[in-house]
């Protein structure tokens, strides 16, 4: 079942990117922050490398200053992978780059997605929630194929 508005997050082990795999239990994670949580469906993939990711680059401040502490992007690849692609990106010290290497985490949410048929294997869909100490208050979910309601200026507008 998909994850709705007023929902707990789940409980799972993601692994940190930004500096090497590093296992974080995504309970302790979230706790107590105001947490953007954008996933996309593959690091180095057209739509995420050329809008989804570099838009919350660029309005990372923007998101601060809304009151977000914690902006972290997670995607259905290994750490290393999600590392290289955080520094191809320039992504700056306070995006947490997320890798469920397994889709566990997507699953568990509900927001998984299978593209096999374009041999990329089972996956996250392109979404976006807000969460406040765990809790979700916003969530916005992509049609397939679209880029519209989970990008950062969506995200901005909506909080």
């Amino acid at each position: 079942m998909t994850i709705q508005v007023g929902d707990n997050l789940p409980e799972g082990t993601l692994q940190l990117a930004n500096d090497g795999p590093q296992p974080v239990n995504a309970s302790e994670l979230f706790a107590g922050k105001k947490v953007v949580l954008f996933a996309v469906p593959g690091a180095f993939t057209p739509t995420c490398s050329a809008k989804h990711l570099p838009g919350y680059v660029d309005h990372y401040q923007a998101l601060k200053d809304k009151g977000v502490d914690t902006v972290a992007c997670l995607s259905v690849n290994d750490a290393f992978v999600m590392g290289a692609w955080g520094k191809s990106q320039s992504v700056p010290e306070g995006i947490t780059l997320l890798a469920d290497g397994n889709g566990s985490y997507a699953k568990a949410l509900g927001l998984e997605m299978d593209a096999t048929g374009f041999g990329m294997g089972i996956r996250a869909k392109r979404f976006a929630l807000v969460a406040e100490d765990g809790k979700v208050t916003h969530l916005f979910v992509e049609q397939p194929g679209e880029f519209r309601v989970s990008s950062a200026e969506a995200v901005l507008e909506a909080i």
